[in-house]
């Protein structure tokens, strides 16, 4: 059965990126390398092609393009996080060595991939039918870089 995995297009990095996601996410199994062989590109025969992850349960494939291509923000990859300390544990990783942070639970790591550090609960709370506990998260939430799930749930609880 066909699934649907994303693609991270980097120049050159893919095997440093895959070290780095396996040090970030406990359990990131690399799979099957692609090496590039014969190429009008004037890449190296024999480097890698593509580099097959497993993080955190989703397929990635990280893919040495050898031109550089920028990433932006309508793309990112979401964490569902059940505590405060995996929120935390995951935004400090992500945003060392060269990331940084970024507004309402985002996080750029030092490759320029997006990430949304959110409480598992975020997508039960922002599709809720009770309008202003909805509201109350939104603008708790705006005011925050990285995310405190405990002031999350307050404002959900009374709003």
């Amino acid at each position: 059965m066909l699934k649907v995995y994303a693609c991270i297009w980097s120049d050159d990095k893919a095997t440093e990126m895959a070290k780095f996601y396996k040090s970030v996410f406990k359990g990131t199994k690399i799979g099957k390398t692609a090496y590039w062989g014969s190429n009008p590109m004037g890449v190296k025969e024999g480097s890698v092609l593509t580099m097959h992850l497993t993080i955190l349960g989703q397929k990635i494939m990280l893919l040495n393009g050898y031109t550089k291509m920028p990433f932006n923000e309508s793309i990112s990859f979401v964490i569902p996080c059940k505590t405060q300390r995996e929120i935390d544990t995951y935004w400090k990783k992500l945003s060392s060595g060269g990331g940084r942070e970024v507004e309402c639970g985002w996080v750029v790591d030092k490759y320029g991939v997006r990430w949304q550090v959110t409480p598992a609960d975020f997508d039960k709370w922002n599709t809720s039918k009770n309008k202003k506990k909805k509201e109350a998260v939104m603008h708790a939430m705006w005011k925050m870089k990285k995310l405190d799930l405990k002031v999350l749930q307050k404002a959900f609880e009374q709003g």
